[in-house]
C-alpha cells in the first residue's frame, strides 16, 4: 500500500492513506452539461440550489475499528427549502444546538447499494465544520457501518471502490 497520497482538494501530498472521499456537486447537478451547469444551478463548495431542490454539503463519518479516526464521505444532502435557508442563516454561527433536520443523500457512493435518495438526519455544526449526517437505522448498510464502525478490510474495499487504491 502507498504511504502517501496527493489530496484532490488541496493538491498537496499527505502521509498515510486517504480518509475521505467527496463530491463537488450533487449527482443530479453534476449530470448537467458543464456549459449549462452554472446557468441552471446556483452552487458553491457548501450549498447548491437546482430548481426546487436544495442541497447542503455534509460529512457522513464511518468510525474506524482498528485505528483512531474515521472515514468521511463528503456527500451532498437534499433538504427542505426551509432547512436550507436556516442553515444559510447559521452559516457563520454555531448551529450545533439546532435540532437535526431530515434529508436524502444526493450522491451515489461507490461500492454500496444505491445511496441516492437514502433518508438521513443532518446535524448542523460550528461555523468551521460541515454538518454531519446520520443514516437512518435499518435503511442501509451505511447505517450499520456508521454505528459499528469499519475494520481495515472494509476500509481497504472502500479505498479500492473510490479509486484511491488498486485492487
Amino acid at each position: 500500500m502507498s504511504s502517501s497520497f496527493i489530496c484532490s482538494t488541496c493538491g498537496e501530498t499527505h502521509e498515510g492513506l486517504p480518509t475521505d472521499h467527496g463530491w463537488k456537486l450533487p449527482d443530479v447537478v453534476w449530470a448537467i452539461p458543464e456549459a449549462k451547469r452554472s446557468s441552471e444551478a446556483k452552487f458553491n463548495s457548501d450549498l447548491c440550489q437546482f430548481g426546487e431542490h436544495h442541497f447542503i454539503r455534509c460529512v457522513l463519518k464511518l468510525p474506524f475499528k482498528e485505528q483512531p479516526g474515521y472515514y468521511g464521505w463528503g456527500t451532498w444532502v437534499e433538504v427542505a427549502e426551509s432547512d436550507f435557508y436556516r442553515y444559510v442563516e447559521l452559516y457563520d454561527k454555531d448551529g450545533s444546538a439546532e435540532p437535526p433536520v431530515s434529508g436524502t443523500i444526493a450522491n451515489a457512493f461507490p461500492g454500496y447499494p444505491p445511496t441516492v435518495g437514502l433518508p438521513v438526519m443532518v446535524q448542523f455544526q460550528s461555523s468551521t465544520s460541515r454538518p454531519t449526517v446520520a443514516a437512518e437505522a435499518g435503511h442501509h448498510c451505511l447505517a450499520s457501518e456508521q454505528s459499528a464502525g469499519i475494520d481495515n478490510r472494509r476500509y481497504h474495499e472502500i479505498l479500492v471502490s473510490t479509486g484511491s487504491l488498486g485492487g
